[in-house]
């Protein structure tokens, strides 16, 4: 199958994320077929695969090349992305993803529930069949925790307008910081790295995956509202904030509170006042900087690399993560 477009100028790391794709694709297995292409919709719907490639990429850096093994690990990271996409447009309660109508929208709630779970099981089978130790197991499971303990913590801090960035860095490095740290450091555990240089790649991925969700929330607030086919600050109406407008927020809180008191209630006019707010009161820059900072962090740790053709993948990869709306 054709993959998304980015990877074409790395044939090699192309090929193995084709060949990850089809081992989901073989991994998934529902006896209704209706569903089951619903769930691979979401492997074909023009996603950038940015976990299992990062998780192939570190693979390389250790002594016991396993191409299967990698793949697999790198699958199952990615069937656990798919899992938390289901179960996130349950919470939303979003007809679409990436173009396509979700689960829970198509068929029911109930059914995007077992759906999700059973993607789970799938990430389990696949982690238990190639992970080179119970140990590996644990770290992922823990990880796994701490991605759950992030979307619990979204939905406790919604619509709350009191919310700071320290709350925020908190829940976005469980929701999404968490499963590219885990990507950077199973690659590279399971090729047969020392725990230590393993660890290191650890927070790599967690710096990378700061700085992706940070410039995620700040693309919501782009003059182009159909960048990624979008509703404009649709997450502002289900109450989540991100640190734009967290940033302008802690300047003029009154300002924004008439607007964000109306909770999902908000017209669209409410939320293209919010969205000027933001602009206006310097919350895209401030959430840039931070941006920044964590993909400063990332570069930093990955001198630190063995001088590979990998290594130099990873640093433009890091280093496209800010300008993604170009």
């Amino acid at each position: 199958m054709k993959i998304h477009p980015m990877w074409d100028t790395y044939p090699e790391l192309q090929m193995e994320l084709e060949k990850t794709v089809e081992l989901i694709e073989k991994n998934i297995k529902i006896r209704n077929k209706e569903i089951e292409a619903t769930i691979l919709a979401l492997i074909h719907s023009g996603g950038k695969l940015l976990r299992p490639a990062y998780s192939l990429l570190f693979s390389r850096f250790g002594p016991n090349q396993d191409a299967e093994k990698a793949r697999a690990v790198a699958a199952a990271l990615e069937i656990l992305h798919m899992a938390t996409l289901i179960h996130d447009d349950i919470v939303d309660d979003s007809p679409m993803r990436r173009g396509t109508p979700t689960i829970q929208a198509k068929y029911s709630k109930d059914v995007a529930v077992y759906a999700g779970d059973y993607l789970f099981t799938v990430c389990f089978k696949l982690l238990a069949r190639y992970s080179s130790s119970l140990e590996s197991i644990q770290i992922d499971t823990r990880g796994m925790e701490r991605i759950l303990m992030g979307e619990l913590d979204q939905m406790h801090l919604r619509y709350n307008q009191k919310i700071t960035i320290r709350q925020y860095l908190t829940q976005i490095s469980g929701k999404t910081a968490q499963l590219f740290a885990l990507s950077c450091y199973s690659g590279a555990l399971e090729s047969g790295t020392s725990e230590k240089f393993a660890r290191s790649c650890y927070h790599i991925g967690n710096h990378i995956g700061m700085a992706f969700q940070i410039m995620d929330d700040i693309l919501d607030y782009s003059q182009d509202a159909n960048i990624f086919g979008k509703p404009v600050l649709e997450d502002v109406r289900q109450g989540v904030y991100s640190a734009p407008l967290i940033f302008a927020l802690r300047k003029y809180p009154e300002k924004f509170k008439p607007y964000l008191d109306k909770k999902d209630q908000m017209t669209n006019d409410d939320t293209q006042i919010v969205h000027q707010l933001v602009l206006d009161l310097g919350g895209l820059a401030a959430a840039q900087e931070l941006a920044e900072k964590y993909t400063t962090k990332a570069l930093k740790e990955l001198t630190k690399l063995p001088e590979t053709p990998e290594k130099a993948i990873i640093i433009q990869l890091t280093r496209s993560l800010l300008t993604r709306y170009d």
